[in-house]
């Protein structure tokens, strides 16, 4: 990893942003500003050289060799296990290495729900869950016959607590809740919320894809019983993630996939499984891409998440302040307590349309649905543009963000 970026004072951004060499392109002949980190984020030299270097030095499999080569491999995954641990001061023995959060939703799904729930029983989840969090307990609830119930939200994008509180009624075996919304940035209270459900009896599954980029995550401190999150959100490489989980769930849980590596020993008459976390590890995983994450992991640790947060706080505040005084624009949601994530319409204008013509300026920013077609619904719209916000982007980007904004919303009249 490159020196500290991160003094025992005050941290010097700019040098901060060049760890990122992509941010030095140029999109249609301007210089890029990359405002779609929630999508994914960009990748400093240090996650990028340790992906390197594995396949140029280390490249072999994990756990099926005893030589050099293999030894070195497995002593990176695993110490990439441990580093990613130690960022969300959990043990590494309870976090299961996935291909995002995607993956790990529906291992909690298959390899716990699938064989708890029965008809009868419900599955909680709130209105600003990304698809991932819906669509693999809907396929769960057909195979059981649970049902699913909804806990709405404010017309501010805020979670309603107390209706949330009120459909945690004795069916519900099983709670979905996001930490941060990919769509209007609200960050729920998370820790509260799983206290409550545990309170119940309920099983918590939090999805932290949009909060490890922002917030500094104690999964202890939250109490849920399930995390989930994936790893190129959070300036790792993409392809990578974990579960979290509470050991006892873990230790009870049958396998999701069968293979190699998540056995002990295998024959025709019945196999004996690995220990959690490798039991849900079936085959060759993506060794480098996990490395890089470790790196990325100690990366934001060297930074400092609270000074990210602060960071990407006083950057919101700006850029929140610059689009209210753009004429015909309406923000989604307005949360008192959000991440740097901002979901935005012109009036007159599509959000495919103003995205497209953003991108000629060199303003990156996502346009459609979000993977949110519940939440579009209740905001009465097919899509929006949405502009997030990460340490790396600066002052002056949210300027020519505005100026460009101006452009395009006079082109489209």
């Amino acid at each position: 990893m490159n020196a500290s970026p991160a003094a025992a004072g005050a941290i010097d951004w700019a040098r901060v942003r060049a760890d990122f060499p992509l941010l030095a392109r140029e999109v249609h002949g301007k210089p890029l500003v990359y405002f779609d980190s929630a999508n994914t984020g960009q990748k400093p030299v240090a996650v990028i050289d340790a992906v390197d270097d594995f396949y140029r030095r280390h490249n072999a499999n994990v756990s099926r060799a005893v030589h050099t080569l293999g030894t070195e491999a497995t002593d990176a995954y695993e110490g990439a296990r441990r580093r990613l641990a130690q960022h969300l001061n959990a043990r590494a023995d309870e976090l299961v290495l996935t291909s995002g959060t995607t993956f790990a939703i529906n291992l909690v799904a298959y390899s716990w729900a699938l064989p708890r729930l029965k008809p009868g029983d419900a599955i909680l989840l709130t209105r600003m869950e990304h698809h991932a969090n819906i669509v693999p307990w809907q396929l769960v609830a057909e195979r059981t016959g649970a049902s699913i119930k909804v806990a709405d939200i404010t017309p501010h994008g805020v979670l309603d607590l107390d209706a949330l509180h009120a459909a945690m009624t004795p069916d519900v075996k099983l709670l979905g809740v996001a930490h941060v919304s990919n769509v209007l940035g609200t960050i729920n209270p998370v820790a509260a919320i799983c206290r409550e459900a545990r309170r119940r009896g309920i099983v918590s599954v939090v999805d932290g894809s949009q909060a490890l980029p922002h917030l500094a995550v104690d999964i202890p401190a939250i109490g849920c019983d399930f995390y989930a999150f994936t790893g190129h959100k959070m300036c790792g490489p993409t392809g990578t993630g974990a579960l979290w989980a509470r050991p006892e769930h873990l230790a009870a849980m049958p396998p999701f996939l069968g293979g190699g590596e998540m056995i002990k020993e295998v024959r025709f008459e019945g196999t004996v499984y690995n220990d959690p976390p490798h039991r849900f590890e079936a085959g060759t995983p993506n060794i480098a891409g996990h490395i890089g994450l470790g790196v990325a992991a100690a990366y934001l640790d060297d930074l400092g998440m609270p000074r990210v947060t602060a960071r990407e706080g006083e950057l919101l505040a700006h850029l929140d302040e610059e689009m209210r005084k753009v004429d015909g624009l309406r923000i989604i949601g307005n949360a008192p307590d959000k991440a740097a994530v901002v979901s935005f319409l012109v009036e007159g204008a599509h959000a495919h349309d103003l995205a497209t013509l953003l991108d000629l300026e060199g303003v990156a920013v996502r346009s459609g649905h979000h993977c949110a077609h519940p939440l579009m619904r209740f905001y009465g719209v097919p899509a929006t543009c949405r502009a997030s916000l990460s340490f790396y982007n600066t002052h002056e980007e949210i300027d020519t963000f505005i100026t460009a904004l101006r452009k395009v919303r006079r082109l489209l009249g």
